[in-house]
């Protein structure tokens, strides 16, 4: 991607300056088929056999070896979650530092995808050129560093009290929820077709693996320190058919010839260049790790871009990456890597195609003589599809983020504004403009978005509730618990059938917190809500049992023993009430608010001596409360 000339010579080297350049690219090349690669795609196959025997095993057992994937070393820097993800994340960079970068080569399935769509592009004609840049090589290891590195640094430098770097340890080497940490199979596909078709169509067989993953971003390092590496003979005469044949975008022979060894940390050690050399003079072995050779002769190398276009491209980059970046909830970090990198090619290969006029890739000649040809108009309406795409993504995410950045500056306690059906006495000015603004850039994204986000949507109730319409609240948490998962979806039901307690519809509040229960057992908040409409229902002794449990499951629970306290004093359980009384006054906060919350709680389930007794608790040690409503 160079002027409209060059653009022709890089559709003829496809980006590689070999020696002896129109006789080794000629369809009797003489470079004779690897060995090695029908080994590697065993191993593969394998892996993905492995990996699908896991989710069966999964699936029949219902529990399981937690997942082997190198993502969930994040719980363990984060939660101190020892778990198999980062035992094998662990394993793999200590063989890296041995042996070199094989982990990726034989044993990646992102890079297994990628060399199967590679291959299918390759039977219908089409071999992936390499797209060369000098800024987006740092891509994966910043978003190493990111994912790993930074999470923890931030909470150590920006709390006052940051305690260890890395958490008390958990065992979390079993599970059984395995696909807890993973996204749907509705994200899944798309996240296969961008992170395998597109970056090998358009970046070349190794797109995503150069430009995108973090793990190779660390993987790389380690690769330097390796003392393993390709190296080679005096047999070698300069052929090119190493760097022809090697899918990791490496200039093999050129490395060779400058340090008698493979240098470049992308080298995937696939092995193909030692099994296709005519001289076999590549060998696999051990002597200097990269370090310590010496660059005094630098390597001249083909890149896809200009300098100015590099710095477009990285500004593309960075802009496509936080546009589409947890976008609607869905998309998550390594797809919009894998997105950002295809977006920075579209862009900047669609700036060449209106600038200069010869224009080519792969076999398709996409401006000739100045004029856009077909295959022109066609990539170009592709492209600048795509960029529109990334660029409302990118509308609806800042609405998204102003949106929940004014959820988080709300003040009003949840306790509090649930304590009654008008949370409105309790806001306070700052509050009523936070909830304008938030509900205007929710409603947009909602209303102009091509997907629905669960997570967006239950704040947006969350702001209707507050705002007085409880009963758009309770249908836009319906909404969203429908399109969230686990511990969201049961949060949103929750917070439904809190709101339908204070509206009076206990049944249908009990049917939503059961649902809730019963995604999450332990959600000890939606057991004293159940509590409270098993009472309004009439069923007295099940909501006493329903509150005597959820105390067993947490004894410092205020609201359930004063509730408990209540509930047995109105059926002359009086010794009883008096020890669940004393119990809830050991653990209730010394909060005015808290306080006035229980007060109000007791007071809508008809407990009216003891509600007193916290109002003027509340009163007495805030008397600004002597004129609050009850």
């Amino acid at each position: 991607m160079k002027s409209g000339c060059e653009d022709r010579t890089v559709k003829n080297q496809g980006l590689i300056q070999l020696p002896a350049l129109k006789k080794f690219l000629t369809p009797q090349s003489g470079i004779r088929k690897s060995k090695t690669s029908r080994w590697r795609a065993a191993a593969l196959i394998f892996l993905n056999l492995l990996m699908v025997a896991h989710i069966i095993q999964w699936r029949i057992m219902g529990r399981t070896v937690s997942p082997i994937e190198p993502s969930e070393t994040m719980h363990t820097l984060q939660r101190g979650a020892i778990n198999a993800g980062v035992i094998f994340f662990s394993l793999a960079i200590l063989a890296t530092l041995i042996f070199g970068r094989f982990v990726c080569g034989w044993g990646c399935h992102i890079l297994a995808l990628q060399d199967f769509c590679a291959w299918i592009l390759k039977k219908i004609g089409l071999t992936p050129k390499p797209f060369r840049s000098r800024l987006l090589i740092y891509v994966p290891l910043i978003a190493a560093l990111y994912m790993f590195v930074w999470p923890t640094a931030y909470r150590f430098f920006s709390s006052s009290d940051p305690g260890p770097l890395v958490p008390k340890f958990t065992n979390h080497l079993v599970t059984d929820n395995f696909w807890e940490t993973f996204p749907s199979v509705a994200v899944a596909i798309p996240f296969l077709f961008i992170c395998g078709f597109l970056t090998v169509y358009f970046l070349g067989q190794k797109g995503f693996c150069t430009y995108a993953c973090p793990y190779g971003g660390f993987f790389g390092l380690a690769d330097k320190l390796s003392p393993w590496k390709i190296r080679v003979t005096d047999a070698c005469n300069q052929c090119g058919h190493c760097t022809a044949t090697c899918t990791s975008n490496v200039l093999v022979h050129a490395e060779v010839k400058a340090y008698k060894m493979v240098v470049d940390p992308g080298c995937m050690k696939c092995m193909d260049c030692i099994s296709v050399c005519p001289n076999d003079a590549l060998y696999f072995g051990f002597g200097k790790p990269t370090v310590a050779v010496s660059k005094s002769s630098a390597i001249q190398r083909n890149y896809s871009l200009t300098w100015p276009e590099e710095l477009l491209g990285t500004v593309v980059f960075l802009g496509s990456f936080l546009a589409v970046r947890s976008v609607y909830g869905l998309v998550p970090f390594l797809m919009a890597l894998g997105c950002a990198a295809v977006t920075t090619f579209l862009f900047l290969k669609t700036w060449r195609l209106l600038k200069a006029n010869e224009v080519f890739f792969h076999r398709f000649n996409l401006r000739t003589s100045g004029r856009i040809q077909k295959a022109g108009w066609g990539f170009l309406a592709f492209s600048i599809l795509w960029v529109c795409l990334n660029a409302h993504s990118g509308w609806i995410r800042y609405h998204e983020y102003e949106g929940d950045s004014a959820f988080q500056r709300l003040q009003i306690p949840d306790e509090l504004a649930l304590a009654q059906a008008n949370p409105d006495p309790w806001l306070t000015p700052l509050d009523r403009e936070t909830i304008l603004e938030g509900k205007k850039h929710f409603q947009a994204a909602s209303n102009f978005g091509l997907f629905i986000n669960g997570d967006a949507l239950s704040k947006l109730a969350w702001f209707e509730y507050l705002s007085g319409d409880a009963e758009q609240s309770v249908a836009l948490l319906s909404q969203a618990a429908a399109h969230q998962k686990g511990q969201a979806s049961a949060l949103s039901l929750y917070y439904r059938g809190t709101i339908l307690n204070r509206l009076g519809r206990y049944e249908q509040a009990r049917t939503s917190l059961d649902e809730a229960l019963a995604q999450r057992e332990d959600l000890i908040l939606a057991r004293q809500e159940k509590g409270e409409s098993l009472w309004q229902l009439g069923r007295k002794e099940e909501a006493i049992s329903v509150w005597r449990y959820a105390v067993l499951l947490n004894a410092r629970l205020a609201l359930a023993s004063n509730q408990l306290a209540g509930a047995e004093r109105s059926l002359g359980r009086f010794e009883e009430a008096i020890a669940h009384e004393k119990q809830a006054d050991q653990f209730t906060p010394n909060d005015p608010l808290y306080h006035w919350m229980i007060g109000l709680r007791l007071k809508n389930l008809g407990m009216n001596e003891l509600a007193e007794k916290h109002f003027q608790r509340a009163i007495q040690l805030d008397p600004a409360f002597q004129g609050q409503p009850k």
